[in-house]
């Protein structure tokens, strides 16, 4: 657990004037490695997408004082009509701020989004076969494994699998009934 766990933490919308240290954070080490990012990429490289508004995409920030502890999203996965109830997951949090449960607050706040709001049957992700914190919080969440990927990622030098993991709405929204 990291040193600053008595800091009062914030989750608020993603504003694009967060696109510099949401970039600087999804190129840290201990985060990139967890991502498809690539290390030495410059911040700059990333703005001009983070910047850009989706209005079918929900994405937070945790902040913890003037530090961002972590970022996650929800993210239409296909144009298609026939996708459009499907949302995937991305989430990064800060080396000195893993373990400390802001993962959880962040994806249940994303996952109250999606169920009571946007009308999202699914959300997605795929997650690294060998990051067991990480698929043990999306087991937690009622995140069902879907499938392996051999050889997703390359790592570090070394082919990492993955897995795609998914949760269906736990209660789909049904019509209410008239009143009378």
């Amino acid at each position: 657990m990291g040193a600053r766990a008595a800091t009062a933490l914030t989750i608020r919308s993603f504003e694009p004037a967060d696109a510099p240290a949401v970039s600087a954070l999804m190129g840290m080490p201990g985060v990139f490695e967890g991502t498809l990012q690539m290390p030495d990429i410059p911040v700059a490289s990333r703005i001009e997408h983070l910047q850009r508004h989706d209005p079918l995409a929900c994405r937070l920030v945790a902040c913890a004082g003037d530090e961002l502890a972590g970022m996650a999203g929800l993210h239409p996965v296909h144009p298609a009509l026939r996708r459009a109830h499907v949302r995937a997951l991305g989430i990064t949090i800060a080396p000195a701020f893993q373990g400390q449960g802001i993962g959880r607050q962040l994806i249940e706040r994303l996952l109250s989004w999606a169920d009571n709001w946007a009308g999202v049957l699914r959300v997605e992700l795929n997650v690294h076969a060998d990051n067991e914190r990480a698929i043990a919080l999306y087991r937690s969440l009622d995140f069902v494994e879907e499938g392996r990927h051999t050889g997703y990622v390359l790592r570090n030098g070394a082919y990492v699998d993955a897995l795609s993991m998914a949760r269906l709405h736990p209660r789909p929204p049904v019509l209410a009934a008239a009143p009378g």
